[in-house]
């Protein structure tokens, strides 16, 4: 017989993970309302050389040219998703730490529902970050899919 105690571990655990990639997605949401009306690729420049990267760096000029399309429209996009993504996830968080089963419910069905893109982002351009990422998503589904019907039976 598993131990309660045990048995929270991985809610407590998952619902860290959620928290933390609520408050990320929080900051950069927040950190792209504070680029609007100014020059992204300036800044960005800027704190190149304050950290002494390489400029010639081959992903500095992948992320640069990324960076040079965004306007100011883009950038209330991007916060707009990053903040729905933070308020999911913080949702999501805030649910798993006091152990509500319909955070064990809207976690699964996130978290599922993303990995068909995941599969396919995978096939399309396989990466170590990409596979662990697909990894982790399939083990918090699987987990609280086990978590949810152990907690169902009767004792």
């Amino acid at each position: 017989m598993t131990k309660p105690k045990a048995q929270g571990r991985g809610l407590r655990l998952i619902a860290a993970f959620k928290l933390l990639k609520g408050l990320a997605l929080l900051a950069l949401g927040i950190g792209a309302l504070k680029l609007l009306h100014k020059d992204v690729e300036a800044i960005i420049v800027h704190w190149i050389s304050v950290f002494q990267v390489d400029p010639h760096s081959h992903y500095l000029q992948l992320l640069l040219e990324k960076l040079s399309i965004l306007d100011d429209r883009r950038l209330k996009e991007l916060s707009a998703g990053t903040f729905i993504y933070s308020a999911i996830f913080l949702t999501e968080g805030a649910g798993l730490a006091f152990r509500k089963s319909w955070a064990e419910y809207l976690t699964i069905i996130t978290t599922a529902s993303l990995l068909p893109l995941e599969i396919y982002e995978l096939a399309k351009h396989a990466s170590i970050g990409k596979v662990l990422a697909l990894v982790i998503n399939l083990a918090v589904v699987i987990y609280l899919v086990l978590e949810i019907r152990r907690s169902r039976k009767p004792s």
